[in-house]
């Protein structure tokens, strides 16, 4: 469960020390400006990122892009623009926001457009495996009642099921927990060919389709922030679980899935060996929202703090403990960043002086695994 208490890289290590190459995969979200309370999840898995590297690890890092969704061809529709041009526009920003942060670029940022066809392929999978249903006016529902174990990943019961946070409820659906994984096309908005006529994918079939096609069907480590364990990743774990073959044949779709390093499993029906998800960052101990007027951008905290300053609050506690981000935290780390580079700054002074002894100290210090290169990675 995500209370355990053990330390994640320790068991980590523990299941993975005959294997050479890990796959990690995050959801990024394409906003205007991306808010500071979604660089905490982009920090602690660029943490996560380097650790592994560091230890050797090929690591498969990849980040993908939801580039057509409901919100964003509102925002369009709001402005004029191309739902695909505006998206564009935000990952480009994006992408500044994450290189002042010093967060590493993944190996693939596939965007959910470029892998219409994956989409398709795993919706057809999942309505042959009885798992799935289309309507007559082109959407297609996942069947939440047909899977067995659906809600064992957020702890959530078939009772407590509701319709997904983007989706209204739709008396059309056999159930109201039912989620979309195909919308049809509607006037002004973007859509591609499929055999349910024209439209676009579901937020969560996406992802599942994405991991499959670059990653295969199993990964090593799924992150994110804690308000994606429901719907989102419940959803996709259930999605893959589904595209996999029928329970109603016999297929076990029951393989425990484990939550915040609790544990891994090599059995073929798993999707995720580890789901690892973040704390939020508060704001007097709420969720920063923009709806509680509590908002701040990456970029409104960088006009005031060094980016530096802001990575390390983000780092300095548990990832999965929220964290509350006040003038007198960031100032704190603002002055604590700053000691623990300048005391790399002497030290690496001190050493380039002594010469020879100073080459043979560093060299000792590796030897006994002293981490200082990694605290410098991890920190940059």
């Amino acid at each position: 469960s995500s209370g355990n208490k053990h330390s994640i890289i320790a068991s980590l290590l523990s299941h993975w020390f005959w294997f050479s190459d890990l796959g990690l995969y995050l959801l990024a979200v394409p906003l205007p400006l991306p808010p500071a309370g979604h660089a905490r999840v982009y920090v602690a898995f660029d943490v996560l990122y380097r650790l592994l590297q560091h230890l050797q690890y090929d690591v498969q890092y990849v980040r993908n892009f939801t580039d057509v969704d409901d919100k964003i061809i509102n925002r369009a529709a709001e402005s004029g623009e191309d739902p695909l041009e505006l998206s564009a526009r935000f990952i480009t920003e994006f992408h500044k926001d994450m290189a002042d942060l010093a967060c590493l670029p993944p190996t693939l940022e596939p965007k959910a457009t470029d892998h219409i066809d994956a989409v398709i392929t795993t919706i057809q999978q999942i309505i042959a495996n009885g798992h799935a249903y289309s309507l007559p006016d082109g959407d297609v529902y996942f069947d939440v009642a047909s899977l067995p174990g659906y809600g064992r990943l957020s702890g959530r019961s078939q009772d407590d099921n509701r319709a997904g946070e983007r989706v209204a409820v739709d008396s059309r659906k056999r159930s109201p927990a039912d989620f979309a994984l195909w919308k049809a096309a509607k006037p002004g908005e973007p859509s591609w060919s499929s055999p349910w006529g024209p439209g676009r994918p579901g937020w969560h079939i996406e992802c599942s389709s994405m991991i499959s096609r670059l990653m295969g069907n199993v990964i090593d480590i799924h992150g994110g922030g804690r308000d994606l364990v429901f719907p989102h990743h419940e959803n996709e774990l259930a999605q893959s679980q589904a595209a996999a073959g029928p329970c109603s044949c016999g297929h076990d779709h029951t393989t425990k899935q484990h939550a915040d390093g609790n544990g891994g499993s090599d059995t073929p029906q798993d999707f995720v060996r580890y789901w690892l998800h973040n704390g939020f960052v508060n704001v007097d101990s709420e969720k920063m929202s923009k709806s509680l007027g509590n908002f701040f951008t990456i970029r409104d905290v960088l006009k005031l703090y060094h980016p530096l300053a802001l990575r390390w609050f983000l780092v300095n506690s548990h990832y999965r403990a929220p964290v509350n981000y006040t003038q007198k935290a960031l100032d704190e780390a603002s002055d604590r960043s700053y000691y623990v580079y300048q005391t790399l700054a002497d030290a690496a002074a001190v050493l380039a002086a002594a010469g020879d002894q100073g080459t043979a100290a560093v060299a000792a210090a590796g030897a006994r695994g002293v981490g200082v290169e990694l605290l410098s990675s991890v920190l940059c």
